[in-house]
């Protein structure tokens, strides 16, 4: 009992009840957000950045990053509408495409692990170069026509909710992540890798494999959410989701996950997602745009790292204060 209320009071209890003080604004203030048309466009734009997001957690928790996400997702949309363009069946164009993800992932995770250059500054740099890429192969130019059973997919919802059908990748793949990450051993060696690497490598964890295996993964989510962004929109262009690892890296570090890594669980982190999807859509139908909307995202990621300081100084203060009296003890013996 005590540790239910423990949690509770903690940040994913702060979150949640933002969250829900949120939507109860929402409901109360903005009639037009409670219909079933508003809440399915909510849900379905936060698609692309809920699948993200779950490898962006396991990249922070081990002291890892990755910049180049959404131009990953920008790649992977323009290589998967040049296959459909070609004639390629849906078949066999998504397996390709993630395929191409993975590849890209792999290549970060190459340097980061195989040249030993930190995550930040490579892909910082394949954040410019897969986004090239993107233009070199389709320039400013655009694929729109898919089938329509794709397109369905981008529209449709499920039954007669309002629960979009692009939400359910993610629905698929966050038990998994949140199962692997919590209740595994390579969950717990993620964390270990986080919370010292060298510690974790003397202790015979293979440091180099799990961080090259989890830039892969990112890279192939972000493959998929490409797929997932084309179908919703029904375009591949180069310049898709500009800015989105921002909202990415936001939500992880919002959602509790230490920046320093080693710390941190999903739970807050879909917290944090539901936040920032209520605050755009809220945004949104005051007709505030894209720009305001960035910043408040920013102020949110900056406040993210302040509470984050706050907290680990209150821990520090906490613990020197436990361990003064039992120093004094001590020293009177």
């Amino acid at each position: 009992m005590t540790a239910i209320i423990r949690r509770l009071a903690g940040w994913d209890g702060f979150l949640a009840a933002l969250t829900l003080a949120t939507l109860l604004y929402a409901v109360l203030a903005l009639p037009t957000f409670a219909t079933a048309f508003n809440i399915s466009q909510a849900i379905a734009g936060v698609s692309e950045r809920a699948l993200i997001v779950l490898p962006m957690v396991l990249l922070i928790i081990a002291r890892e990053i990755d910049l180049s996400v959404a131009s990953i997702l920008a790649l992977s949309s323009v290589v998967f509408g040049m296959m459909v363009q070609a004639g390629l069946p849906l078949a066999a164009a998504m397996p390709l495409t993630l395929l191409a993800g993975g590849l890209a992932g792999a290549f970060n995770g190459a340097l980061v692990t195989g040249l030993g250059l930190p995550s930040l500054v490579v892909t910082l740099g394949t954040m410019a170069m897969f986004r090239g890429i993107g233009y070199i192969l389709l320039g400013s130019a655009s694929v729109n026509a898919f089938p329509d059973a794709f397109t369905d997919f981008g529209i449709d919802t499920l039954g007669d909710t309002p629960i979009p059908l692009t939400i359910l990748p993610f629905l698929v793949l966050a038990p998994v992540f949140a199962v692997v990450l919590q209740a595994t051993p390579t969950g717990r060696r993620i964390y270990a890798l986080g919370g010292s690497p060298s510690a974790a490598r003397y202790a015979g964890v293979r440091t180099e494999r799990i961080r090259f295996a989890l830039f892969v993964v990112s890279g192939f989510v972000c493959a998929l959410a490409g797929i997932v962004f084309t179908a919703r929109l029904a375009n591949a262009r180069a310049n898709n989701a500009v800015g989105l690892e921002l909202d990415v890296i936001t939500t992880a570090l919002l959602g509790g996950i230490s920046v320093f890594g080693g710390k941190g669980r999903l739970t807050g982190v879909f917290w944090a997602l539901a936040l920032l999807a209520l605050l755009r859509n809220i945004l949104g139908l005051q007709q505030i745009g894209g720009d305001a909307q960035g910043t408040v995202v920013g102020l949110l990621l900056i406040l993210s790292l302040l509470a984050g300081n706050i907290a680990r100084g209150a821990f520090e203060r906490l613990r020197s204060r436990r361990s003064a009296p039992a120093s004094a003890s001590r020293g009177d013996l």
